[in-house]
């Protein structure tokens, strides 16, 4: 008999990954199925659940073909962050999921900002319209019939498990996740009785809070009776399976996520970044950008360039792009780095300038923004954890070293936030398991000085 696998489900906003890792931490098998966000107004995104289900059967069908017959001894999910999935008592959706990009609550906001301050402060994070609290907000207010049939509100990683492990109660999420709906009192580690009185709704629709690796069911998705573990979020389950258990760990794909784990939760009346729970006992402060790969690949489809031609640009324009400037905010951001209303922007521009140069400036852009972001989570020296598909370039790893002024280190983890969830779903079973990395080199600052200039440019024109 071969030995036995866990097996880590990652419910990201536009495609489901499913990895197996053995006991030495390798991925053995994975499979993945894309889907569509379906936005049937303008600043709305939402997704049926039966749609990440049908994903979900897919995927699975490719690993359990590619594991030949090896066994499964256990199932973690990982889920996009925030969100709002409405279901009866048994586990069943009773409409879409509304997700994290939706902006369907923004005028509810304005219940959060008009708590008193010491329970707005409990809160301990910025105020989004796609979190949960918001979003259940609004559907009190234009869906109060499906409110009322509703037996619990739940995030979206726990929709999909409610839907696999039938005949316990499916009203249970995690900490991280559960931190992170603005329906959570930081300090208390609890929910929290104003903002759940914002949001209009009765408190016994709120989940029950239970530990990322705790077994709350079996499956047969993946043959026999699978133990299935609660699960966590999709960015503190990437930073677990990396191991950044100090400093700072800037994720670079389509966004950027930058953390700093072990940080002290404490009141913060109006802050500019997010402090949200880890999966296991801690917490960590969060700075995020909505605009960085998506930002590369726009400038890259609008100047004709693949990502060789736009990172080879900094071989082929000096440091500073010819006094040309980028702001990334294509989309608008979160707040901190730039608000909602802020836009993209090529800046300096003259006769001179070159398609080297634009590129440039557009890799200069989104990583002085990177470096804004760290700014916002305090002072900090030391090695810098480079974690996503947009910071694998050498070129790019120097760029982020000189305008960070800190040496910096590519560490790659296969599936990070679907082999993190494995990591929980071992633990549920009595099995440890360290996800296996991959370093690349340390990279030193070498252009400090020219750097900082680009950097105070930068600030000063965007």
């Amino acid at each position: 008999m071969p030995d036995a696998v866990v097996v880590g489900a990652d419910l990201g906003t536009s495609g489901l990954k499913l990895a197996a890792l053995d006991d030495a931490g390798v991925v053995v098998a994975e499979s993945e199925a894309a889907y569509d966000v379906d936005r049937p107004r303008p600043g709305w995104a939402q997704t049926p659940v039966a749609v990440w289900l049908r994903a979900l059967d897919d995927a699975r069908a490719e690993l359990v073909h590619r594991l030949g017959g090896r066994p499964v001894a256990a199932l973690g999910l990982s889920g996009q962050m925030h969100g709002a999935v409405l279901v009866d008592a048994a586990g069943a959706a009773l409409a879409p999921a509304l997700l994290w990009p939706d902006q369907r609550a923004a005028a509810e906001l304005q219940r959060w900002r008009e708590l008193p301050a010491a329970d707005r402060a409990a809160l301990a994070n910025p105020l989004a319209a796609g979190m949960t609290g918001p979003l259940l907000a609004w559907l009190a207010v234009h869906e109060p019939g499906l409110v009322a049939r509703a037996a619990t509100v739940l995030l979206p990683k726990d929709a999909v498990r409610a839907a696999l492990v039938l005949g316990t109660d499916p009203a249970v999420t995690d900490r991280s996740d559960a931190s992170a709906t603005l329906l959570w009192d930081v300090p208390a580690d609890g929910w929290s009785a104003a903002a759940t009185a914002a949001a209009g709704v009765d408190p016994g629709l709120l989940p029950a809070v239970r530990p990322g690796h705790e077994v709350v069911g079996t499956t047969g998705l993946l043959g026999g009776d699978t133990p299935v573990v609660v699960g966590g979020a999709d960015t503190p389950l990437a930073l677990l399976a990396a191991g950044t258990g100090r400093g700072v760990q800037v994720n670079l794909g389509s966004g950027a996520q930058l953390l700093r784990p072990r940080v002290a939760p404490a009141p913060a009346e109006d802050p500019v970044v997010h402090c949200f729970a880890d999966v296991e006992d801690g917490w960590y402060a969060m700075a995020a950008l909505q605009n960085a790969g998506t930002a590369w690949s726009w400038v890259g489809s609008v100047l004709g360039l693949d990502w060789a031609g736009l990172a080879g640009s900094l071989a082929a324009s000096p440091i500073g792009a010819g006094g040309v400037s980028f702001a990334p905010f294509l989309t608008g951001e979160r707040g901190g780095v730039a608000g909602p209303g802020a836009r993209g922007s090529w800046t300096g521009l003259s006769a001179d300038t070159t398609r080297a140069d634009l590129a440039r400036a557009a890799l200069e852009g989104v990583v002085c923004a990177v470096a804004a972001g760290l700014d916002l989570l305090g002072p900090g020296d030391g090695l810098v954890v480079l974690t996503g598909g947009g910071a694998r370039d050498p070129g790019v790893q120097q760029l982020l070293a000189d305008v960070l002024g800190r040496p910096v280190q590519h560490v790659q983890v296969r599936s990070a936030s679907a082999a993190g969830a494995a990591v929980l779903a071992a633990r549920g079973v009595g099995r440890e398991l360290v996800p296996q990395r991959v370093g690349d080199p340390v990279v030193e600052p070498r252009q400090q000085a020219a750097a900082a200039v680009v950097r105070e440019r930068w600030t000063a024109q965007t």
